[in-house]
């Protein structure tokens, strides 16, 4: 069968990470070939990169903060995701391009067009088949997450307030590539409202 590239998004705190390891399991007792990565990281340099996004000693203004991601999906689309889809695999990544529209666009205030243009110089063009956006109100997500918040995670409720919306809008603008999955049932329940989605792509019930 032809390769497939999914992805999966939200705030921090829906599960979305959980998720993506549930489908990458089922797609592989199926019997497909699946590549798992993730964003930011992914790479060598990739790995850096986000151990320098995560860590809180770093005042980073966002457009350093929006770059940093880019360089590292560039690595990761170069190196990883376009080598699997051309061996026909399913390429399942824990966060994509639209993450940058939502955190550092809807979220930060950065032009959308500007991020949108740097993705495509990042990622040559390549877009996900179908992202799945894990959806929580902010304050369920942010009690969910049970850890200590890094660098981006640690800011303002408002601002993830914006970053939901832009998920939201994102996906209500593009209903045949972005779907929002209810995050808010249990990890199995959301699993199967994710299966439901992804099953017909790749022929399987």
């Amino acid at each position: 069968m032809p390769g497939l590239f999914l992805s999966c998004d939200g705030l921090d705190g829906t599960g979305k990470s959980t998720q993506c390891r549930l489908l990458i399991d089922r797609l592989r007792a199926a019997g497909r070939t699946v590549v798992s990565c993730r964003e930011p990281g992914g790479t060598p340099l990739g790995d850096r990169v986000r151990e320098l996004l995560l860590d809180k000693q770093y005042d980073m203004s966002l457009p350093a903060e929006s770059f940093l991601f880019m360089a590292s999906r560039a690595e990761l689309v170069r190196h990883v995701i376009r080598p699997a889809l051309a061996d026909d695999s399913v390429v399942v990544c824990d966060r994509f391009l639209l993450a940058s529209v939502a955190y550092q666009g809807y979220g930060g205030g950065l032009s959308l067009d500007a991020i949108r243009a740097m993705g495509q110089l990042a990622t040559g063009g390549l877009a996900p088949d179908l992202t799945l956006v894990f959806d929580l109100p902010v304050e369920a997500a942010l009690a969910r997450r049970g850890r200590a918040a890094d660098r981006m995670e640690d800011r303002a409720q408002d601002y993830h307030e914006r970053v939901r919306h832009g998920f939201l809008t994102e996906a209500a603008a593009a209903p045949d590539r972005i779907r929002i999955v209810d995050a808010s049932g249990d990890a199995d329940t959301i699993h199967r409202a994710a299966w439901a989605i992804v099953a017909p792509l790749v022929g399987l019930p």
